[in-house]
């Protein structure tokens, strides 16, 4: 059987659909689209092996539109015309049944081909589904995705992965004839990262050539061969990585972190999407201990957006090596956690009257920023005063790491604040 499970058990309605529930369930927004027979251009944003490239295919079945699709690695401006031409042949202006053509990986597309798009958008000759993993803030040009719905679609939680493995063992023409119990499945779950796709792809590797079959974690392990010298441009090994990739740069290896790097530059990883990693963590996991990593990260970025590759493996090399051999600290990160969370707990607390502005006569009479301490006007740029909420006033939120600068943060810290025992 040449077609792979995860296309012969591929749901064809919203009803067979599993998960995303807010936009395919009774009264999810797509649900209520389809419904009313219009259908907006949209961004599915989500990791991989979710089925966005399902949910876009039943979204054209259930509104009978006719449906295009084409894959951004592969396609040019050439072919993006070719089909808007045939997509203009095949519906009218604004109907309800305008085509639909749908763009796997679009953030793939160059900034040339994002523009080949929006006439055909904006005139209506097609209804717009573009599939990404990338945040397309970040990846869809300003034009098309204010043109666009963006749909956040959410990874598979274990019941429905679960869920999955029993509709190809009960549905499957060639699985329901094996005898196949599922006894242990975290071993598989965490093989396939979430993804379902990956999920299937092993689960039929493993019960192929078996009559009957148990599965537990110590049989998964066994009989699954993962080729870990590859990079999957598609997606299934993406994430892992990039968490590899990452780990090893907060760990301070910067072998292990360089090729980590080579991996994805030889994998056709998008050069901006590592570079904006560096960004994140040069401040998540170095931040006060050394600044400049996150000035050298934004560099870094600008510049490969500018280079691209090859060039640009160089430019990120100098950066991965900086990042590795920087001194640590998650101090920051933990801090905003902190903050965030004491604001989820406690609400709007009320903001102490001498730090309110105070721009009317109404406001100075209430009392607003009356008795504030202008810090300047005192010795070393400093005075006691309260800025925190009463009701917090001696809440803790930022704590200096254990590195060369931010003891110097502590240090400073400990002799202006002592409500705070630094």
């Amino acid at each position: 059987m040449n077609e792979p499970l995860a296309e012969r058990i591929r749901p064809k309605t919203l009803e067979d659909y599993i998960s995303q529930q807010h936009l395919v369930g009774k009264k999810g927004y797509l649900t209520q689209h389809i419904k009313q027979g219009i259908i907006p251009s949209m961004i599915l944003w989500g990791p991989p092996g979710i089925g966005k490239t399902t949910l876009a295919t039943i979204i054209a079945t259930e509104s009978k539109r006719p449906f295009y699709t084409l894959s951004a690695i592969n396609s040019g401006v050439k072919d993006i015309r070719d089909v808007i031409n045939k997509a203009k042949q095949s519906g009218g202006l604004f109907t309800t049944k305008n085509p639909i053509l749908f763009i796997d990986e679009i953030h793939r597309f160059s900034k040339s081909q994002q523009d080949s798009l929006l006439g055909a958008v904006e005139k209506g000759w097609i209804t717009l589904i573009g599939a990404t993993t990338e945040n397309p803030s970040f990846e869809v040009i300003p034009a098309l995705l204010s043109r666009c719905q963006v749909y956040i679609l959410n990874s598979f939680e274990e019941d429905d992965l679960i869920a999955l493995l029993h509709r190809a063992i009960e549905k499957d023409s060639f699985l329901s004839k094996k005898d196949i119990t599922l006894k242990e499945t975290d071993t598989l779950l965490r093989l396939s990262g979430g993804d379902a796709r990956k999920l299937l792809n092993i689960f039929e590797l493993l019960v192929s050539s078996e009559e009957k079959v148990t599965i537990t974690n110590d049989f998964v392990m066994e009989r699954v061969q993962k080729n870990m010298a590859r990079y999957d441009k598609t997606g299934e090994q993406h994430y892992d990585i990039i968490s590899a990739f990452i780990k090893s740069i907060r760990g301070s290896d910067p072998n292990a972190a360089v090729y980590w790097l080579a991996r994805m530059i030889e994998g056709g990883e998008d050069a901006k999407f590592i570079a904006r990693r560096l960004l994140i963590l040069a401040s998540e996991d170095i931040g006060n201990a050394n600044p400049t990593a996150l000035i050298l990260a934004n560099n870094t970025f600008q510049a490969v957006t500018t280079i691209g590759f090859p060039e640009s493996r160089i430019i990120l090399s100098q950066c991965v090596i900086y990042l590795a051999n920087s001194p640590k600290s998650n101090a920051s990160y933990e801090a905003i956690g902190k903050a965030q969370e004491l604001v989820r707990q406690t609400g709007d607390l009320s903001i102490p009257l001498h730090l309110r502005n105070a721009p009317t006569k109404l406001m100075k009479d209430l009392d607003y920023g009356k008795d504030y301490k202008y810090a300047h006007s005192y010795e070393n740029n400093f005075v006691k005063q309260e800025f925190m909420p009463n009701d917090i006033s001696t809440t803790k939120l930022y704590e200096p790491g254990n590195n060369a600068r931010e003891n110097t943060f502590r240090e400073f810290l400990k002799k202006r604040w002592k409500k705070y025992k630094y």
